[in-house]
């Protein structure tokens, strides 16, 4: 069952993420649909179990709150906020793909970047997105994120290497 209630939203919540959502993670970080776009392995369960007690990262389910689930809430997505004790946090994220495009990645990290500025002194925040992922490179230039830098060739993703593209918002510019 996903944790406490950390932000809501019009449609989305994010909570904390409990040992008992480990099979979640690791269902999502298995799926092509999502590896893939992710340029990510598939992990075990005691590594998705490692990373969730990673006492130095923010992890959020997203939520859909009031859904037929027996607790009333369903999962669809995971963001994490990296480093944010730092340096300039980094954000990750990722939706099950039966929900992409119905504008619920752009309120999850919405979400999430009013939580990182209110809650760490940090100037901005960044992200990545692969060059061929232009859902997400769309949603983080629909938020005012700018291109920052591209890494060439960096990692090996299905077959061939891709460039990273990196991103980057100051909280400047957030509050505009």
């Amino acid at each position: 069952m996903p944790g406490a209630r950390v932000e809501s939203g019009e449609r989305v919540t994010l909570r904390t993420v409990e040992n008992e959502d480990v099979p979640f993670l690791q269902r999502g970080s298995a799926n092509p649909a999502l590896r893939y776009p992710l340029g990510a392995p598939v992990s075990t369960q005691s590594e998705i179990e490692e990373w969730v007690e990673d006492p130095d990262d923010d992890q959020f389910l997203v939520c859909l709150d009031g859904s037929t689930e027996c607790d009333g809430t369903r999962p669809i997505g995971f963001i994490s906020v990296q480093d944010a004790d730092w340096r300039r946090p980094e954000l990750g994220y990722w939706l099950l793909p039966e929900v992409h495009g119905e504008g619920y990645g752009r309120e999850a990290v919405s979400l999430v970047i009013e939580y990182v500025f209110r809650t760490y002194d940090t100037p901005g925040v960044w992200a990545v997105a692969y060059d061929f992922n232009d859902a997400s490179r769309g949603l983080l230039e629909s938020l005012g994120f700018s291109q920052e830098g591209r890494l060439r060739k960096d990692r090996f993703v299905d077959g061939e290497y891709r460039d990273t593209i990196q991103y980057g918002l100051l909280r400047a510019e957030w509050s505009e």
